[in-house]
């Protein structure tokens, strides 16, 4: 039996041999037969090598391990502590260091925020589009958020999970430009989100481009989705700026194409251009129209580089009192999405060095108040919320940190449909594997976890709310030169003190989402 075994064995050998041997494709199989292979599989094994076994807690990227862990302690409800001390090198450059006042905000037991009632209780401290007047104002009930991710990037499973998990915590869910899907639906509040290619509400010119439709529009964000509280128009996101996309043919289905208004199993392109628009004013003409159609906050999503069209936006904005109710600035560190290298790594600023500057574009007009600021890019950690906040950001929208908190191992396979968790693939076996039951209730632990947190490192900076956190509050590492400076000092302004009573405010406020 063994030498029958052993000769199937030789026989694979040489068919794989001869196979190697008359390919052209890859020298190094043709040269070395079999044996060449192993160069492949080492090379597949090594990143989740470096990984499991070679990479420290802090050394990986865009997440390390320590990162990881503190999301998956999270959303289990296990215990995410560390003992004996930090493991970070805290006099590295640009460390950042949260100063406490002497004396703590005090929690009395009739506040909102008592541990015997609702500790995770952090809504937006401003309501969208109530200085423009729109008919529908909105404040969010949380300071953290899902960011953009459409149907089609990640899967059914996966969006479930997180829409419901939204739900349970108060959460709004951007759709992404993937239109609104049925897993958008699920119970949490909705931002719609605008991409170039218009889906859910546009239509396939003659010429094969996408155009924009108000009656479409109009006919989604009020009759199909009573929650849809928003809508964002996206300029341009942190991993690919000024680049469009492609749904390849194989992954757009009957149901993705029904929900896109597009035509299934044909190539489907997000240009890198809008066709509603062409100019801020026409931009800003856009936003005025659609929020006068549908009554709803407007605002738009873009990353950052040149400053001229923002300041170009700001005059408009403080002479006319028109234009976005919020801004989304995106970090160029990247997302979720597929990315070429020479995007994903040199174009666009990353995130506090982009909203620092677009912030001053709107502090020297005297209109910060009037705009709701959202900041995206790895931000999904109690410190990196409060150093947001401090520069300017009223709310925080996470992606990658919402995957890794229902499953996300960090496999880096979002643009092969291979991931092996399910979430960003549309591989019915790799998906099926996703529980949202269970998954949402995970979801949910990470953004109370994330909240009670940021909200405890508030109270000891002796405020009630994140939004109160002032520049000067955080300092900033200069390395080797054993000195820190403030955020103030560094970026060389002072945030606008925003606008708050108190939190029970913010929970009595008519306009308050999460219900």
């Amino acid at each position: 039996m063994i030498y029958i075994v052993l000769a199937i064995i030789a026989f694979i050998i040489l068919i794989i041999a001869i196979m190697d041997l008359s390919q052209k494709k890859h020298t190094l199989k043709r040269n070395f037969p079999v044996l060449g292979r192993l160069r492949y599989f080492a090379e597949t094994l090594g990143p989740p090598i470096r990984q499991y076994f070679i990479s420290n807690n802090r050394e990986e990227l865009p997440f390390n391990r320590s990162q990881r862990s503190w999301i998956y302690a999270s959303s289990k409800g296990e215990n995410n502590y560390e003992g004996f001390g930090t493991d970070k090198d805290i006099y590295a450059a640009n460390y950042i260091f949260i100063n406490p006042k002497m004396f703590p905000y005090k929690v009395d037991k009739e506040h909102i925020n008592h541990s015997s009632k609702d500790p995770y209780f952090i809504p937006c401290a401003k309501v969208m589009g109530i200085s423009h007047k729109r008919a529908k104002p909105f404040r969010p009930a949380s300071i953290v958020n899902i960011s953009a991710m459409s149907y089609g990037s990640l899967s059914a499973q996966a969006q479930s999970s997180l829409n419901q998990g939204a739900a349970m915590v108060g959460a709004y869910h951007n759709t992404g430009e993937g239109g609104l899907s049925p897993y958008h639906q699920q119970g949490a509040d909705v931002i719609f989100h605008i991409g170039t290619g218009y889906f859910g509400c546009g239509i396939t010119g003659e010429d094969g481009l996408r155009y924009f439709s108000f009656e479409k529009l109009e006919e989604l964000v009020l009759n199909k989705y009573a929650k849809v509280k928003a809508i964002e128009v996206k300029l341009s996101q942190g991993a690919k700026p000024g680049k469009g996309g492609v749904l390849p043919a194989k992954k757009n289905t009957p149901e993705i194409a029904a929900i896109r208004g597009v035509e299934p199993y044909t190539d489907v392109l997000s240009p890198s251009y809008h066709t509603a628009f062409s100019n801020v004013r026409e931009l800003v003409d856009f936003i005025e129209e659609i929020a006068a159609r549908t009554g709803l906050p407007v605002g738009i999503k873009s990353a950052v580089g040149d400053l001229e069209q923002w300041k170009e936006l700001a005059e408009i904005m403080k002479k006319e009192n028109k234009g976005p109710d919020f801004i989304t600035i995106d970090g160029g560190e990247g997302g979720t999405g597929a990315a070429p290298p020479s995007f994903a790594d040199h174009v666009a600023l990353p995130w506090i060095y982009g909203f620092s500057e677009v912030y001053q574009v709107f502090k020297e007009k005297g209109i910060t108040n009037d705009i709701v600021f959202i900041g995206s890019g790895k931000l999904g950690f109690p410190s990196e919320i409060m150093k947001a906040m401090a520069l300017g950001a009223d709310l925080i929208n996470v992606a990658r940190e919402a995957m890794i908190s229902i499953g996300c191992i960090q496999a880096q396979e979002c643009h092969t449909d291979k991931c092996p968790t399910g979430i960003a693939t549309q591989n019915k076996w790799l998906s099926g594997g996703i529980d949202p039951t269970l998954k949402s209730v995970r979801f949910s632990k990470y953004i109370k976890t994330l909240r009670k947190e940021t909200l405890e490192m508030a109270h000891a900076c002796g405020y009630e709310h994140p939004c109160q956190i002032k520049m000067k509050d955080i300092d900033i590492s200069c390395g080797d030169n054993n000195r820190t400076i403030t955020l103030e000092q560094a970026f060389k302004y002072e945030k606008n003190e925003v606008q708050f009573g108190s939190m029970q405010e913010l929970a009595d406020c008519s306009y308050l989402g999460g219900r």
